[in-house]
């Protein structure tokens, strides 16, 4: 897939993201961070579990410790 491909999707993303939560605004519904907030107060360990899934997604894109992915 070209880097054209995944930075549209990316953009895709954000341009959702954004439409989302002035409908939610609009609309007087709860937005992205009012929701997160509802689910970690139903279950708590969702602020730990994100954090392991961003941590590991930071391991697999910027380490360099793998010798075949290091750049030259």
């Amino acid at each position: 897939m070209s880097l054209w491909a995944w930075a549209a999707w990316i953009t895709a993303i954000a341009v959702s993201f954004a439409g989302l939560e002035a409908w939610a605004l609009v609309q007087g519904r709860p937005t992205l961070s009012r929701s997160v907030w509802i689910w970690s107060k139903a279950f708590p360990l969702l602020p730990f579990l994100a954090g392991l899934l961003a941590g590991g997604l930071a391991v697999h894109f910027w380490w360099g410790g793998i010798v075949c992915f290091a750049t030259p």
